[in-house]
């Protein structure tokens, strides 16, 4: 085929993230986000409070990403490295806190595919939006993929432990 990517290595593919992934989590969170550190306790209780949206990107025996997602409260998007404590009993928001890909794994259509898997949980729970903060100079991305920045009064308090690039973002569902 003209123009086809053709990759000599298998294709990498999405799991549910286990205990025993956090380590290669955490090193991958240290890697992609620099500017933005978490500690591994707020990776084991997002994986501890709401295991099903928490998975890893496995190439073979090694892990080069990873994303940690679970339902909200819209418009009320968690501080950096701020542990939850616990899921809303009535969470109105699908909530993005994390797609994390090592750049070697990049542009191969998997934080896309992952974002399908998490918008299908979303709707499956009859949430109407799924929200996240776009890091990195990401928000582009995420408007490729029907994300549009929300700058809603209130918004700027929660964005200032991320920096002044962050976006909070959502996707309308319905």
């Amino acid at each position: 085929m003209v123009g086809a990517r053709r990759y000599s290595r298998r294709m990498a593919t999405w799991r549910p993230m286990r205990g025993s992934d956090l380590g290669d989590v955490c090193d991958i969170a240290a890697r992609v986000h620099v500017a933005y550190p978490e500690s591994a306790e707020v990776f084991a209780e997002r994986l501890r409070l709401y295991p099903r949206g928490c998975f890893v990107l496995g190439d073979g025996a090694a892990l080069v990403g990873y994303g940690i997602s679970h339902p909200w409260h819209f418009r009320d998007p968690p501080a950096l490295d701020t542990p939850l404590g616990s899921m809303p009993s009535q969470p109105d928001t699908y909530y993005i806190h994390d797609i994390a890909l090592l750049p070697s794994h990049r542009g191969r259509g998997g934080a896309e595919q992952l974002c399908g898997i998490l918008v299908a949980q979303a709707v499956a729970l009859g949430l109407r939006t799924v929200s996240l903060i776009a890091v990195n100079g990401s928000a582009a991305f995420w408007e490729r993929l029907g994300f549009r920045i929300d700058a809603a009064a209130g918004l700027d308090a929660r964005l200032a432990s991320y920096d002044d690039d962050a976006r909070f973002m959502v996707r309308t569902l319905v």
